[in-house]
Parts: C-alpha cells; structure tokens; sequence
C-alpha cells in the first residue's frame, strides 16, 4: 500500500473522466424508471432518485478513498482482499459477476424488444426470441472482434445517444402537461410504492466499476476524480429527471398500468411515447436513441465481463481463446434471452440486488476498515465520519431487502 500522494497527469481533462461516469450511468436501465416510478409518480421519484444520486455518490467517494491508499492501477479485487479478506473478496466478486451476466441478459431482453419495435416500423415481424438471438450475436462479434472495436463503436454510440435524446426529449419537454405531473389520474396512493422502486434507482448510478480505472487515469489526484466523479453522476441525474419529466407529462398515469402488463420492457414504452409524439422524425429519433442506448450499455457491460471471465479461466487474447471466451460470456445469457425475452424489469432488479452488496455495503465497509489500519488518512477523507458510512449501509441493507421483499409480493407493485 503507498500512501504518498501524485500529481495528476498532465493533459488529463475533467471532462474526459466525468464522461467516463456519465456514459457507464447512464443507458439502457433509464427505461426502467419511468415504468418502476409510476406507482409514486413525480413527486416522490424526484425526492427518491436525488436521495439514492447523494448515496451512490458517497459510496463512491468512500470507494475512492480506499482506492488512493494503493498504487494506481489496483483493482477493486485487490482493494476488497486487503481490506476485507477473503470471504468478502469472494461475496464481491460473485456478486459483480451476477450483475454482469444479469445485465447482460437484461440489455439482450431490452435490445430484442426494442430491435423488434423498431423492424415492426418497417414492416417485418420477428418472433421475440428471434430478435434476442439476432441482438445478441451481432453485438457479440463486435466484442469479440477487440477492445479497440468497442472503443470506437461505443463513442459513436454515445454521441448519437446524446443528440438522438435532446432531439426527442426536448420535443417530449415541450409538450408536458403540468397536470398529468402534478395531479395524476387514477387512485391517489403513492407513497407506498416507493419502496419497490428503490433497486432501480440505485441500479440507475452504478459507476462504481470505474472509480479504480479514474485512479489510474489521473494518477492519486483526488480533487480531480472527486469533481470528476460528483459532475458525472449530477449529469447522470439531471438526464434522469429530465426523462421521468418526459415520460410522466405525456403519458398519464393510469397509462402505466397496460405497459406494466406487457412486462415494462423497452419496445412498449416507446410505442406509448411515440402515440403521444406527431412527427414521425422525432419518432425516429426517439427509437434510435433506444437502439444506442440498449447496445451502448450492452458493449460496455459485456466487454467488462469478457475482460473477467478471460482472466477467470485463464483464456489468452489468441483468436482461439477469445473465441471460448465469447462461448462463456454471451451463450448463457443469450439462452435466457430467447427462452424469457420479456424479463427486462425483473432483470434490472435483480442486477440492483447484487449492486447493493458491491456498490454500497461493500465501500463502506472497506473506508471503515482503511480507516481503522491507516488513523493519519490518506490525504483524502469522505466527511461525514461513521454516522456517513452507518447511513450507506443501512440503505444498501434496506435496498436488497425492499427487492426481496417486492419479489415475495410482501410490499405493493403499481400495475
């Protein structure tokens, strides 16, 4: 462990790392929020989602914190088996390779329905679990092909994210009804829902894979990565609010309840906002940025697990090993793409279940050990003291158990 501290490399941008952070929150689980919101509606989404943003940027910070007392360049592995020993390390580590398959899985159900929507358009039908094979193999072979392929495919993606999202957001702005906001239809109980809707919140600002990878970007500067990590997040809200805003003014709530019952997926509530949008550009528009968004999040999650299932078994970078790696990677989520294709809500709670551990309880509790073995700090501390790292991991036990709970039927579920 070094506890010196380094210059940040030059040239290294602010917004470069604070993109890294926007573009890993960001993506396809937004599509998740509107539809998990619906039961509490805006006022309380708004209350919950900058509720969960502060608490996912404090586990964060307290990761980073942990991180700066080792050499830049160590994993979140060897943070967790130095801190924590093994049995953490283990608890961690499947709990991070349950997310990136699960993930997987729920971009191949949220890319067949949104692939599907969209051939629909131009008047070809595909069975779902057709249309998840085809997402899945096309993507694949990207990833397969190399690091640098996803690389250069997901920035482009990411800039027609952002442009396809203000071109149609922005239209959906301006047509909100501030009374399908304010005073939605349909029976007035709404604070009981929040509780359910808590897993997709936290599982809508999960960067935490990245807080390592900006220690070795900009070297133990931790005023940049600190900056870096609050605008990307903060941006990551703001799109999000913007979204539920959009969503929730056009659509009323009791519209809701029939896209809850088609399984809460992609294809459907786009096919909802596209009823309420006029211009079939602006359409279009809105179902290329749904493409984007589900294949960009698919690449980056994807590459990640490909990247650990490689070192896992041992598969080396030659065509024959990265072609068994592949094998392992996309065939058991492809599988469960085509034979459940609508699992997409479920999907993305679950991946929220695993995340409390890793994202949440598992930081917090590394920065109160670090604390413990290194009293003189590291030159960077997260203020709050332990009443700050107690509130994280109170809300990432509360979060885990509102899914299981909401999985038992034991809290209401709008719809």
């Amino acid at each position: 462990m070094a506890n010196h501290m380094n210059a940040a490399p030059a040239g290294k941008s602010l917004l470069g790392g604070a993109m890294i952070i926007a573009g890993t929150t960001v993506g396809a689980g937004m599509f998740s929020l509107p539809v998990v919101s619906a039961g509490m509606w805006f006022g309380y989404s708004l209350m919950v989602l900058i509720g969960i943003w502060f608490i996912m940027l404090m586990s964060g910070l307290l990761l980073l914190e942990t991180n700066l007392h080792f050499e830049p360049g160590a994993s979140f592995d060897t943070l967790t088996r130095h801190t924590l020993g093994r049995f953490w390390r283990i608890v961690s580590g499947a709990s991070i390779t349950f997310v990136l398959y699960i993930l997987t899985y729920a971009y191949i159900s949220g890319g067949s329905s949104i692939v599907n929507h969209s051939l629909t358009n131009l008047g070809i039908v595909l069975p779902q679990s057709l249309a998840a094979l085809v997402f899945a193999v096309v993507l694949a072979a990207v990833v397969l092909a190399s690091t640098k392929a996803v690389d250069r495919i997901t920035t482009v993606m990411l800039g027609g994210m952002v442009i396809t999202f203000f071109m149609a957001v922005g239209n959906l702005l301006i047509e909100v009804e501030p009374a399908k906001l304010f005073i939605p239809d349909g029976h007035n109980s709404f604070a009981p829902y929040l509780w359910a809707a808590l897993p997709f919140g936290l599982a809508s600002f999960g960067y935490h894979g990245n807080v390592p990878s900006l220690v070795k970007y900009y070297g133990k500067s931790p005023s940049k990565i600190v900056a870096a990590i609050f605008s990307g997040t903060f941006l990551a809200l703001v799109i999000y609010i913007c979204w539920l805003v959009a969503t929730m003014g056009n659509i009323s709530r009791s519209d809701f309840v029939p896209i809850i019952a088609e399984g809460g997926n992609m294809g459907v509530l786009v096919s909802a906002l596209q009823q309420v949008i006029a211009s079939d550009w602006l359409n279009s528009m809105l179902t290329l940025f749904a493409n984007l968004a589900v294949a960009s999040s698919f690449l980056g999650v994807t590459l990640g697990l490909f990247d650990y299932l490689a070192d896992l078994f041992g598969f080396d970078d030659s065509l024959k090993g990265r072609t068994k790696t592949a094998l392992v990677t996309f065939v058991p989520p492809a599988v469960m793409g085509m034979l459940f294709p609508n699992g997409f809500l479920v999907a993305i709670g679950f991946a929220a279940l695993a995340a409390c551990i890793w994202a949440v309880i598992v930081p917090a509790l590394m920065a109160y050990r670090v604390r413990q073995l290194h009293p003189s700090g590291c030159g960077f501390k997260v203020p709050g003291g332990t009443p700050l790292i107690l509130l994280v991991i109170v809300f990432g036990i509360v979060t885990g158990a509102c899914h299981l709970l909401a999985m038992a039927n034991l809290l209401p579920v709008y719809g």
